[in-house]
């Protein structure tokens, strides 16, 4: 939201944010603008000006999460061993998808959305934050030289969108997770 908005605007916005944070935690990313339009008091109008994309509502939704997780990342940039921090990172990852209705959607690349105005700013700022410990734990050789942010980002979502009607997500969600950083050959 620009700061040279007028002040009704920024208030506009600030309410539409946090109904449509209510929405989304109660209905996932499929949650209904028009009744966000309608708890806000405005019209849907309204809200499609601030959020002109489905995205764009869920990206501004997850922000906070987003914000926590690339701190996280910069935490542990500089911890001991190179893969624990980048796993204890993509854990936390997993853990706020699961927990956050509609991060695993803000986070996905669904390639609808080519146009650079149309950046997903979430998976952006992710990759920014967490290059570094990729990057550390390849140059360690605790990670494949050719795995990237983006790879494993889209790992989780998919782990996390597939979970999410799971009686317990988060411990499903976690034990595909293991899996997957396990893979499915026996131990030797």
């Amino acid at each position: 939201m620009p700061e040279r908005q007028r002040a009704d605007a920024r208030r506009n916005y600030a309410r539409i944010l946090a109904v449509a944070e209510a929405e989304v935690a109660a209905h996932g990313p499929g949650a209904s603008l028009e009744q966000i339009a309608r708890t806000v008091g405005v019209g849907s109008a309204t809200v499609r000006r601030h959020f002109p994309t489905r995205r764009a509502l869920l990206e501004a939704v997850s922000r906070k999460r987003i914000e926590a997780l690339c701190v996280r990342a910069h935490h542990l940039t500089g911890a001991g061993d190179s893969r624990q921090a980048l796993l204890d990172w993509l854990n936390d990852v997993v853990a706020y998808c699961v927990s956050a209705r509609g991060l695993a959607a803000a986070l996905a690349y669904d390639g609808a959305e080519s146009e650079p105005i149309h950046e997903n700013s979430c998976s952006a700022a992710l990759e920014e934050a967490a290059g570094p410990l990729l990057r550390r734990a390849a140059r360690d050789g605790a990670v494949a030289a050719d795995v990237t942010i983006t790879d494993l980002i889209t790992l989780i979502v998919g782990i996390a969108l597939g979970t999410e009607h799971h009686p317990d997500p988060a411990a499903r969600a976690a034990g595909l997770f293991r899996l997957a950083v396990a893979g499915v050959s026996p131990r030797r």
